[in-house]
This record gives structure tokens, C-alpha cells and sequence, in this order.
């Protein structure tokens, strides 16, 4: 189940823009030895790309955009288009599939590290291997920005501190520089429920589990009360639940799930030091975009960061929660494409 994709957030935060706008297919780029910031390796590691826009002749309008938790870059492509909130004629979007999202390098494709045997990897190491490909296939040294959304923000916070002089503008959606405690009473409670359930057989299944819990507790952080009340009226729960327990994780690889959970649950780019510390290392201009409510994605800490980076801070205070981008894109388009510019 890929919750952004599912609840339409690509789809609501470019709402009128036309969804056809033609990319390139899927394209993969061959890292080889992807090493990881634990010291382990990620062997003949592929990263998935897709690209929007023409590269101008002084590498300047690159964006590089990396996906969300589970998410594709199939799914990123619904969101750029020249009528809604950026125009790919003047930018080229380089959408990158996050290492463990089962188009990249994952638990669920790996022929020789395969399932479990798989090497953790964090938020940092996702970072690590999109400016490799960056510098290794676009021959860049600079991009105009990095923009993400979820998970995709938290590796947007990551590229803000691991690399400060290499972008202009950074832009990260319901994203956070440090998980707090709720989120991470969320994913451990998913995580704890994944390995719980007989279905998941320790990692090592043959088809993949549909891990309803899991599901069921993703549902039930993805809106506010007041927002499920809204959209889920009582008469009709029954449907509503039985379909969450029927479609469970979807497809979405069971593994690929919990690997990019652990990844999450390390996020803190003032790790070794502090969120100030870090604060210090930011070089480019940034807006910050959190959901005041997001029950998902806690925004303390990123409405923390804001002013210590100086950064533009559009705090939504809609009842959406963690798709509140969606739900409040007409302040949300604007604010981004201004921004860019």
C-alpha cells in the first residue's frame, strides 16, 4: 500500500495539472558497491531514475527529487506537470526511487543480499547514493534544488547538512530533521506488529504478507480524527475497514517496508552533534512545509530547525494531517513554485 499514492497527494497537490506530461521511462543507473554509513556494502547496487524537462547547457535547472516512504518514481511523475505548481520546461526533474523502495537496490531484488540478508541503510546512505548519481550519470556539481515530500523530506533535511553547497534551494514537504518520540512510537509499533504477525515468518516468506495490522495502524496515522470522521461516514465502516484488511501492505514488499522503516527511525542530521550544530552547516535557501496536525510526521522538530536555518515556514493548519499538501494545495503550489525561483 503506498499511502501517498493510495490517498491521492500527487493527484490533489497538482490538482488541474495535466497528468500526462511526458517523462522518460524507467531508468536505472549502476552504483556497483554502494557503501553504507554502518560500514557494510550494498553490493551491485542499481539506483531507479526518471527524468522530466531538458538539462540546459549550464547544468543549472536540475531537481533532483527523491521519493517517499514505499513510494516510486511512477508515482512522482503524476506530480510534475506545466500547469500545476512547477513548469517542466524551465526545470529538469531528476526523480530518484530511494534505496529500498523495490525499484532501487532493496531486500525484495537483491540476488546476492536477498530479504533479510540484506544490509541496513539509512536516511544518510539514500542521500549518499543520489548525489552519486548526481555526479556519476548527470555529471553534476550543483543543482538548482531538492525537493521531497515525507520520507522524501527527511532526505531533503539530510541533503540540506550533507551536502550544503550543492543545491540553491531546498524544499522539504511533511518531512523532519529528527524523528521525535511519537514517530517513532509509530514505526516501531508498525514494525513490532510486521514482526509478530505468522504471515511475515521471520522475513523469510514466500509470498509476501499482507500484514493487515500493519496497515490498519498506517490508516489510522495518515489523517486526523476529525478528517477520518469526515471522509469515512459511520454508516459505511464496515466497507471502509474490510477494505483496509483485505488490500493490507498491497504490494509492497514486506521487507522493503520494515528496512525503510529502520531507516527512518535513525533520521537525525545533528547526529554526533546537535540540530544546531547541523543548523550551522545549511548553506542554501529553504522552505520548510509541515502539516500543523500531521499525526504521521511529527512537525516539532522541523518548526524548530526553520528559524535556526532561516528558512521560510508554511505551517498548514488543516485537519488532513500528514496529507494536508494535498488537501491545502492551493498554498501549497504557489509557496513551492515560488520558492524555486
Amino acid at each position: 500500500m503506498n499511502i501517498l499514492r493510495v490517498m491521492g497527494f500527487g493527484a490533489v497537490l497538482c490538482a488541474g495539472a495535466a497528468f500526462g506530461q511526458a517523462g522518460s521511462p524507467q531508468q536505472f543507473a549502476d552504483l556497483g558497491e554502494l557503501k553504507l554509513e554502518s560500514g557494510a556494502s550494498i553490493h551491485g547496487c542499481k539506483l531507479g531514475y526518471r527524468t522530466l524537462g531538458t538539462l540546459n547547457a549550464a547544468k543549472s535547472n536540475a531537481i533532483l527529487f527523491p521519493t517517499w516512504f514505499t513510494g516510486t518514481t511512477k508515482d512522482l511523475l503524476g506530480i510534475v506537470s506545466s500547469a500545476g505548481y512547477v513548469d517542466p520546461e524551465s526545470y529538469f526533474w531528476i526523480f530518484v526511487d530511494a534505496i529500498g523502495n523495490g525499484v532501487s537496490c532493496s531486500p525484495s531484488n537483491s540476488k546476492t543480499q536477498h530479504g533479510i540478508d540484506f544490509p541496513e541503510f539509512t536516511i544518510r546512505d539514500m542521500v549518499e547514493s543520489e548525489h552519486r548519481l548526481a555526479v556519476e550519470k548527470f555529471g553534476l556539481t550543483h543543482v538548482h534544488a531538492v525537493v521531497g515530500a515525507s520520507m522524501g523530506g527527511m532526505q531533503t533535511f539530510q541533503w540540506m547538512v550533507s551536502y550544503p553547497e550543492f543545491m540553491d534551494v531546498a524544499v522539504p514537504i511533511v518531512g523532519s530533521p529528527q524523528l521525535s518520540s511519537y514517530d517513532k512510537l509509530l514505526w516501531s509499533t508498525e514494525e513490532v506488529a510486521m514482526v509478530t504477525d505468522p504471515e511475515y515468518a521471520g522475513g523469510k516468506y514466500v509470498t509476501n504478507p499482507k500484514l493487515k495490522t500493519v496497515a490498519l495502524l498506517h490508516s489510522l496515522n495518515l489523517l486526523t480524527p476529525e478528517a477520518r470522521v469526515e471522509q469515512t461516514k459511520t454508516a459505511g465502516f464496515e466497507t471502509f475497514f474490510a477494505g483496509l484488511e483485505k488490500e493490507g501492505i498491497g504490494g509492497t514488499d514486506a521487507n522493503n517496508w520494515r528496512w525503510q522503516i529502520h531507516a527512518m527511525l535513525g533520521q537525525d542530521v545533528g547526529k554526533g552533534s546537535s540540530l544546531e550544530a547541523a543548523a550551522t552547516k545549511v548553506k542554501s535557501r529553504v522552505l520548510v512545509v509541515n502539516a500543523r496536525q500531521d499525526h504521521m510526521v511529527n512537525p516539532i522538530a522541523a518548526i524548530g530547525f526553520a528559524p535556526m536555518i532561516h528558512a521560510k515556514l508554511l505551517l498548514l493548519d488543516g485537519d488532513c494531517g500528514h496529507l494536508a499538501p494535498g488537501c491545502e494545495a492551493a498554498k501549497v503550489r504557489p509557496a513551492i513554485a515560488e520558492a524555486l525561483r
